[in-house]
């Protein structure tokens, strides 16, 4: 079974950046979408970008306006969030997810919470002055 563990997140000043990592172990993540999703305090958890098969297929959450970019290396095994210009809105903890997928094409990217399987355990980014 995959296992899941992020790093990356800390305290950042607004207007900065950060890149969260996110390492998988006990099997590679070829065959799985990926996925990246935050949940701030009294909220839902929502998908703030996802990865196809091959890397190509990218989503990410429309109302970011192309601040967050996702990436993955099938090759390391892992999955990044590389997060530009924060905003104290952005602060969550952040989690990688995994979701099987019967996808021959590499292309689809999935952004229900429920499509996933695979969690990490989460990593907190803190946007503050």
């Amino acid at each position: 079974q995959v296992q899941l563990v992020e790093s990356g997140g800390g305290l950042v000043e607004p207007g900065g950046s950060l890149r969260l990592s996110c390492a998988a172990s006990g099997g590679s993540v070829r065959p799985y979408v990926l996925g990246w999703f935050r949940q701030a305090p009294g909220k839902e958890r929502e998908a703030v970008a996802s990865v196809s098969l091959n890397g190509r297929g990218k989503w990410s959450k429309p109302d970011l306006q192309g601040r967050f970019t996702i990436s993955r290396d099938n090759v390391k095994n892992a999955v990044y969030l590389q997060m530009n210009r924060l905003l104290p809105g952005d602060s969550a903890v952040y989690y990688c997810a995994a979701a099987e997928t019967s996808d021959v094409t590499g292309s689809y990217f999935y952004t229900g919470v429920w499509e996933y399987q695979i969690w990490g355990q989460g990593t907190q980014v803190t946007v503050s002055s």
